[in-house]
């Protein structure tokens, strides 16, 4: 799957996504008057069936923050191999200083995961896994390697064909 076929805009899905909040940052820049207040929103979408986007974005007020963020997210939405409620097989991503490991589990587990992790299996369906995040706890690098380890999930059956192997 090429980058322009993995990255589509949400309405390409023709599924109705759900918007999450995940983390709000101030910042503040001192100038001459005092000081100057600015925030970033990292937002994530889902639709419950192996589609997902996140959004960064910044702005002067946390609604406007949001409101970028979202439009960001619904313009990068991926999507991912799933196999029945899990993953097809275990894969470690390190993104920056976040290293993210997702491990597929049996029926009725559920998912075992961090916060910011959970929410991004959580919004794209997955619903039985085993996470662990081993690196750094910055939110948005968390969230970028868990989306790079979805994308670089592959299907079995495929796999063994590619390979020449009989099913």
């Amino acid at each position: 799957m090429s980058k322009q076929e993995a990255k589509r805009r949400a309405e390409d899905f023709g599924t109705e996504f759900e918007e999450k909040v995940l983390y709000i940052n101030r910042c503040s820049k001192v100038v001459k008057g005092g000081r100057k207040f600015s925030f970033s929103a990292l937002i994530i979408i889902g639709d419950g069936q192996g589609h997902i986007g996140f959004g960064f974005a910044k702005a002067n007020e946390v609604s406007d923050a949001i409101r970028k963020g979202t439009e960001a997210a619904r313009k990068n939405v991926m999507s991912f191999e799933m196999e029945g409620t899990t993953i097809p097989h275990e894969i470690t991503v390190e993104w920056d200083g976040a290293r993210v490991l997702l491990k597929p589990a049996p029926t009725g587990t559920g998912v075992i995961a961090g916060s910011k992790v959970r929410s991004v299996l959580e919004l794209g369906g997955v619903k039985d896994v085993v996470a662990k995040s081993l690196g750094s706890s910055n939110p948005l690098n968390q969230v970028r390697a868990t989306i790079a380890a979805l994308s670089q999930l592959s299907n079995r059956q495929k796999n063994r064909e590619i390979r020449g192997l009989k099913s």
